[in-house]
């Protein structure tokens, strides 16, 4: 009987010991792609500001503080519990539409109100002063705008009221060129 008695009480250890160890803890700053995902699906978390189409928070940085859940099991040390905050990136905007942005170029070009409306007050002067360079600025500033390689004056993006493609601009320089790529060495 007595062994009968042991082998119930070392199975219900070893049964608690392993209900103990079903949750992994761990510092989530840590975590590999796969261990999480950003930012949490729960349905009821928005994360994306309504008026700049970013998500809430985005700083100058271009990245914003969002809500992330750990995969089932694991358990961050920070929160106790699986969500904790991480960092994505973001485009940061001020105010600068980009349909205002091309509405001015089209229509109001000529006269600079689309260097006026994004802060080049100097070229928006000259445009006005010459009608737009002849016209030939108004053009100009229709394409560099419509590609965005035109944009506000402070370092901001423009605000687009809807998700769609947007334009990232690659720019390369005489450090980018010289950087050794994967495939040199096959």
């Amino acid at each position: 009987m007595t062994s009968w008695c042991y082998t119930v009480i070392i199975l219900m250890v070893l049964l608690y010991s392993v209900h103990i160890s079903a949750d992994y803890h761990v510092e989530c700053s840590t975590l590999r792609m796969g261990q999480y995902i950003c930012p949490d699906p729960d349905p009821s978390y928005d994360y994306i500001d309504p008026k700049t189409q970013q998500p809430y928070g985005c700083t100058k940085e271009n990245k914003a503080k969002v809500q992330c859940r750990a995969a089932e099991g694991i358990n961050c040390t920070e929160t106790k519990n699986s969500t904790f905050k991480r960092e994505i990136p973001c485009k940061w905007t001020n105010g600068y539409s980009f349909e205002t942005a091309m509405l001015l170029s089209i229509f109001l070009g000529m006269f600079g109100a689309d260097r006026f409306y994004l802060g080049y007050p100097a070229i928006g002067l000259l445009k006005f002063c010459t009608l737009g360079f002849m016209f030939l600025g108004q053009l100009v500033d229709i394409i560099l705008i419509a590609t965005q390689v035109v944009g506000p004056a402070d370092g901001s993006h423009y605000v687009i009221p809807y998700y769609g493609a947007g334009i990232e601009v690659i720019r390369s320089n005489n450090w980018t060129y010289k950087l050794p790529q994967h495939d040199w060495y096959t």
